[in-house]
Order: structure tokens, then sequence, then C-alpha cells
């Protein structure tokens, strides 16, 4: 059986078309209150990594029906029209994917290139569930 396409295509082709905001350029929007910063990873990622600061934890499978108010499960986080939205998971694929999605339903958003995978290397503060 062979695919029509790959994932790694997908991601190629999904990425030359959305924004990509690299890292350093991120962690400057961190406390800007015009910026949502959207974390698609699965919970189990967020508590063994660690989240940024703030953000908004929108599990991937639920986006698109998130983002739609038409939708019996949007969410008023994703209807500020006056906001900035960056998305992210753990290597920048996942949001890639996401964003482009998004992009073909009119949502605009941008995706945070690397993820979070270099997020706490270039001093993006990190929050970590206290499991005490």
């Amino acid at each position: 059986m062979g695919l029509k396409t790959t994932a790694a295509k997908m991601v190629a082709d999904a990425r030359a078309r959305i924004k990509e905001v690299e890292t350093v350029d991120a962690i400057k929007s961190v406390d800007n209150p015009d910026v949502v910063i959207v974390d698609i990873r699965d919970i189990r990622e967020r508590q063994r990594s660690g989240y940024i600061p703030g953000s908004v934890h929108a599990p991937r499978g639920m986006i698109e029906f998130w983002v739609d108010p038409n939708s019996p499960y949007f969410k008023d986080v994703f209807g500020q029209a006056d906001k900035t939205y960056l998305f992210h998971c753990a290597s920048g694929w996942r949001s890639a994917l996401t964003v482009a999605t998004l992009k073909d339903m009119g949502f605009e958003a941008g995706h945070l290139r690397e993820g979070f995978s270099t997020w706490e290397a270039q001093g993006g503060p990190v929050e970590k569930e206290d499991r005490a």
C-alpha cells in the first residue's frame, strides 16, 4: 500500500502557506494581551514538559470545532477578532497542519515553527503542574 503523499510533504506544504513564528519572537509575546497562545499538545505532554504561562489548551482533535462559531463546541476564546493567535505543538508539525486547516476555514493564525521543543532552552517561561 503506497500513500499518495507523506506526512512530511503535508507539513512542508502547510508551512509554505502559513505564518511561522520563531521561538525568540514568540517569547516576546508571552505577556502581550493581544496574543493568544494555543497549545494543541496532548494533556500528557503538557503535564510532562510543562506549558507556556497563560496558554490555552485546545486538544488537536477539537480545534476545527472550537473555532467554528456555528459548532456546538465553539469556545469564546476563539471568537476574539482583535486577537492574534499563535498555535504550537511539540515540534511544529501538528501545529503547521492545524494552522493550514484553520486558514482554509478562514481563521487566521500563526504557529511556533519549532514548537515547544526549543522554548525553554531559548529562555521561554514554563509552568509545571504542582503534583504535591
